[in-house]
């Protein structure tokens, strides 16, 4: 089969999907803004040439960005055309338009759209009262936000989601057409490991700081830091973990930039906004900002965590957190949709209150003292992954069916994924 891969950051969420079709024998494309090779892929990376109308309405303003970008790649896709690539099947993330023009250039091919997000009430938006602004234009802008959505939902012949909480915003009617798969983890890379460790360059200090499993390590990762994930609930909790266990260190992971909500105030972060709030509450040398690390190197370190926090708005679900646990890590989580669908309190893991920092604090110095039920949960936590979202034996195995049950054929030969 011909297949097209559409997405602005190629490979993304179709890295293991994309690979295994290629290793299969079929004719594997990408199209992509700022796209990666993967394998025997390489993406055709188009630009994005025109711009947002000056002055246009600000409700209109994101819809019309989607189009630009839709009429993007409609016109890569005309030129794949013009070679003689007519895909069977195309898979694309529609979140930023991309796909929009996808059936009117190949209207006989199957579309099958990656359901990431749909904006509704009772999610992200209203959460957390400390970023709440109930205006009457944000009420407008959550509806408009939805438009891209809708009309990729209604384009498409099938979808895939990753949780079912993220299924729920989908509108009823549509929800029919959408399988919960989840991308999936390779168990086999992603493990515990008992020898792991993790080198630190201290920069200024032109000293290295050398961590294992047997120092008292609390983690937490997000790609920014900000709001949405928790980091001034973390950080809030950080006087009161750091007083009462006097060995540990916290060590986090992530940029200064936005990935998701508001901007932060002008020429400040939300790194250093939230941070001083505790400044003078806490010894600061025993909190390590790593800013973004290898994945090696991040690997590392759920490997040699002693509790990692994972908080987060009722949002999409980070592969942090489910690797962590895939690590045997002991995963503190926001008692949030969809962490639900991953942890079971006292099970595989602890559930918190994602505004109450005190508890977050409490919770994990418990798990730091340790003891059996500890043991037990982060034994539990592997085996919740390995059992229901293991890359090779659950999700891509469901994937494939999934793609079979539209008719296509994707089992060409009996090469091993």
């Amino acid at each position: 089969m011909n297949i097209l891969f559409i997405h602005q950051n190629f490979p993304a969420q179709f890295k293991w999907l994309a690979s295994f079709l290629a290793k299969k024998g079929h004719v594997v494309k990408a199209l992509a803004i700022t796209g990666q090779a993967i394998g025997s892929i390489t993406p055709i990376n188009y630009p994005v040439k025109n711009k947002n109308t000056p002055g246009i309405h600000p409700l209109a303003l994101e819809f019309e960005t989607k189009v630009i970008r839709g009429e993007a790649c409609g016109l890569a896709m005309f030129q794949l055309k013009k070679t003689g690539f007519y895909p069977d099947l195309i898979v694309s993330h529609p979140g930023w338009g991309e796909s929009l023009f996808a059936k009117d250039i190949f209207p006989n091919s199957k579309l099958v759209n990656y359901i990431e997000f749909h904006y509704g009430k009772n999610s992200d938006g209203d959460f957390d009262p400390e970023f709440v602004n109930e205006s009457l234009e944000d009420n407008f802008r959550l509806r408009v936000k939805n438009a891209n959505n809708l009309l990729a939902l209604d384009l498409m012949d099938a979808g895939i989601s990753p949780t079912y909480w993220q299924l729920s915003g989908v509108p009823q009617e549509m929800q029919k057409k959408i399988r919960v798969i989840f991308d999936g983890i390779d168990t086999d890379r992603v493990k515990p490991n008992p020898d792991a460790f993790l080198k630190i360059n201290l920069g200024k200090q032109k000293k290295f700081l050398e961590l294992s499993s047997t120092d008292e390590i609390i983690t937490y990762v997000s790609r920014n830091l900000e709001p949405y994930r928790g980091y001034h609930s973390l950080i809030r909790s950080i006087p009161h973990i750091l007083a009462e266990r006097k060995n540990a260190k916290v060590l986090i992971v992530g940029g200064d930039a936005v990935s998701y909500g508001a901007k932060a105030p002008q020429g400040q972060t939300w790194k250093n906004i939230f941070l001083d709030e505790i400044k003078d509450k806490t010894d600061l040398s025993r909190v390590i900002f790593l800013g973004k690390i290898p994945y090696e190197s991040y690997l590392n370190l759920l490997q040699i965590t002693k509790v990692h926090v994972y908080l987060t708005y009722p949002f999409v679900m980070s592969w942090s957190c489910i690797e962590a646990m895939s690590s045997g890590a002991l995963v503190v989580g926001s008692n949030t949709a969809p962490v639900r669908e991953f942890i079971q309190n006292g099970k595989n893991g602890v559930l918190v209150d994602f505004f109450n920092y005190r508890e977050i604090a409490s919770e994990v110095c418990k798990a730091l003292e340790g003891g059996a039920i500890y043991d037990e949960m982060r034994l539990n936590a592997r085996k919740t992954i390995v059992d229901n979202f293991d890359l090779n034996t659950v999700c891509l195995p469901q994937q494939v069916e999934f793609l079979e049950s539209l008719g296509l054929q994707i089992q060409v030969h009996k090469t091993d994924p």
